[in-house]
Formats: structure tokens, sequence, C-alpha cells
């Protein structure tokens, strides 16, 4: 077993056991409140389900035009048209993944547990590449290249017709990293990703740094305490982009001037959302929280959705969705986190992330469900 997976592997350890202690510091304390009957003040309706298969990882939904492309952990792949439900295509690729999926309408690819990235032309294989670690976090596909970051806190650019490896940068950092998916994403001509807790911009013919921005800086005792990693989730208006770094702190950095505009302290594993005034983000003990996007200040806090493991927000005009663990999406206001209706999937976690495609809410469930909804 290689070094970075052992590393990985004690992290996941690690990381679990943390998670349990902090879900159960008290039954009183952790205790859900019983949310009602409810009551629907806006309408939604559920418009088509699909499933890819169990999802044991954090999928990463990527929306090209009308289609969305989803992956699960047995290696299915499919481009599904949000309007309908429909298949555009669907693919097995007969191996195990654990991240997925990037895709430009074109190319799309994946990882496998086996550290191969795997790029398929529509839902034809064309070529696979050893990576040299563990990969969480979905590939970029963006101007005839995949990007990729690893666990080790590397980042490498491939040919996205051939597979050839264009170049590849190495940063030093803690010796553990976040068993989540990060950030690899374009503004404008410069590939930004998340290299432990600062946010850089990086020239993507060649992976030079152009800028970095700190976001969260190591604190604690010991090496789980002092994980900063910057999560996937990010709420891009313009070049303004508002990040959260693992169990520390969220802020915005502007991408043109590359510096940090603010941070706030903060304490979650999962992203964010919002618009040109406000973001939105859910914290560990399941408070949702809105801040003001200009200067970080709190607006409101909601403490209903306490203890249900919620998945990142995804902001949709007046509403916030968010999922749960057992697969409830919860539509609230935006003004003040008021309940406006809830809706069921399939009983499992959501483990994707929340995407709007034309007028269709779409979410992925652990047991692989996908699930179309329409607000009306």
């Amino acid at each position: 077993m290689s070094f970075i997976r052992k590393l990985f592997l004690k992290l996941s350890l690690t990381l679990s056991a943390v998670l349990v202690l902090t879900g159960c510091a008290g039954t009183e304390k952790a205790k859900q409140l019983d949310l009602g009957p409810n009551v629907p003040l806006i309408g939604v309706r559920s418009a088509w389900t699909s499933n890819i298969g169990a999802v044991a990882f954090p999928l990463q939904i990527r929306v090209v035009d009308n289609l969305v492309f989803v992956a699960g952990s047995d290696g299915n792949v499919a481009a599904i048209d949000a309007r309908t439900g429909g298949d555009l295509w669907r693919v097995t690729l007969g191996v195990k993944l654990s991240a997925g999926v990037g895709s430009d309408g074109r190319f799309s690819a994946v990882v496998t547990r086996d550290n191969e990235l795997i790029a398929l032309d529509g839902s034809k294989e064309v070529w696979r590449q050893k990576l040299g670690a563990v990969t969480l976090t979905a590939p970029l596909v963006a101007g005839g290249r995949v990007f990729v970051l690893l666990a080790d806190r590397s980042v490498a650019a491939f040919d996205a017709a051939g597979g050839r490896k264009l170049w590849q940068q190495q940063r030093s950092g803690d010796a553990l990293v976040l068993g989540r998916s990060g950030i690899v994403m374009a503004v404008g001509d410069t590939l930004v990703t998340g290299l432990g807790g600062r946010l850089v911009g990086m020239n993507p013919m060649n992976g030079k740094s152009r800028w970095e921005a700190q976001v969260a800086n190591s604190r604690g005792t010991n090496e789980v305490e002092r994980l900063v990693d910057l999560v996937s989730g990010v709420s891009r208006e313009g070049d303004m982009l508002c990040v959260r770094a693992f169990q520390s702190s969220v802020g915005c950095v502007d991408a043109a001037k590359g510096n940090a505009v603010w941070t706030k302290p903060a304490s979650a594993a999962t992203g964010l959302d919002g618009d040109g005034s406000t973001i939105f983000g859910a914290e560990s003990d399941g408070r949702v929280i809105a801040w003001r996007r200009a200067d970080g200040e709190r607006l409101w806090t909601s403490e209903r959705l306490r203890f249900r493991n919620l998945s990142a927000p995804l902001l949709i005009g007046d509403s916030i969705v968010i999922g749960d663990e057992v697969g409830t999406l919860h539509f609230l206001s935006r003004n003040d986190g008021a309940p406006l209706n809830r809706l069921s999937t399939d009983g499992s976690p959501i483990v994707s992330n929340l995407v709007l495609v034309g007028k269709t809410v779409v979410a992925v469930t652990q047991r692989g469900g996908v699930f179309g909804f329409r607000p009306e």
C-alpha cells in the first residue's frame, strides 16, 4: 500500500472519530427539533427520477447547457437531460470511482480508486493516465485540458483529446490532507485551486502561480486540528469568490487582485452559495447562516435544522435549498431561514452538490437516486 494511501486511510479513520465525537457531544445537545407537519408556502413538484448506482464519494455534478453529468461508485457515468430526466448517454467503466465528474460537454473525466484518471469523448473512453496520489476532487475539463487536484496538494494538467501530461506542480504542506473534495475551477483565464488554507490562482498553460490569498491558517495542537483545506462549493460573483476552509472559517477573495477581502470564523465541511449581496452556508451542527457578502457580517442564523448533517445550500431566487442525512430537501426563505416547503427523495443522504438547471433542481443521493424537482 502506497504512503499516500496509508495517509488517506489514517485520515479517514481519524476524521470519522472526530465527527462521531462532535455529533455525540451530548444527547440533549444533539437532539433534533421536531419539524412538525410540512406547510408548503411555495409550490415544488417532482419532475423526474433516475439512478446512477450507489455513490460513496462526495459527487460533484457538472452542468453544461441542459445536461447534468453524474457518476456512481461502481463506474457508471451518465449525461442526463435535466428537462426530461432521460439519458443522452450512459456508460459503465468497470472500475470503482473515487471522484467525478468533470465535463465541458464533449470530454468528461473521472478518477478511480486505483488512482487512474479516465477521459471520455461522449460515451466513449479515450484514455487513462495513472496519477501519483489519491484524488477526491472531480477533475476540471476546460480549454481542451483536464486539470486534476490530487490529495498530496499537487495539481496536474493533461491534454483532453490524447491524455498527454502537460505539467504538474507540487506544493508542500501538512502531513495529512482532508478526505473531502476540494476546489479546482476556471475564473477567466486563470485556474483557481485550493491548496491548504490558500486559494491560489495559476497559469493554466504551465501551472505557475499568479497569486495566492490566505483564507485560513493552521491552528490546534495535532495534525487533524490543523487541517484547514478549502472545500468544494464556491459562491462566485464576477471576480469575487467566497469559500469555506474546513472547520475554520469562511471568506471572500478578489480573484482579480489576488487578495482576501475578509474572513470570519465558521465551523463546517460543506461549501457555500449566494449572490451579489449575501452568501449562505450550513455549519457542522446544522445551523444555517447568512453572511453579508461585502464584509462577512452575519445577517441571520436559523437553528431549525440542527444536527441533520446538512449539505451545501443552493440559492434559487428568494429561496435556499439544503439537503439532509435522510434525503429531504428543505426549501427555506433567503430572508430569515423560515421553512417554505420540504420534499423527500429515497431516504438516504444527499451526497452531491445541488444544482439548478433551467428551472429544475437536481440532487443525487447515496443510493444513487438522481432527482429533479421544479419550484413553481
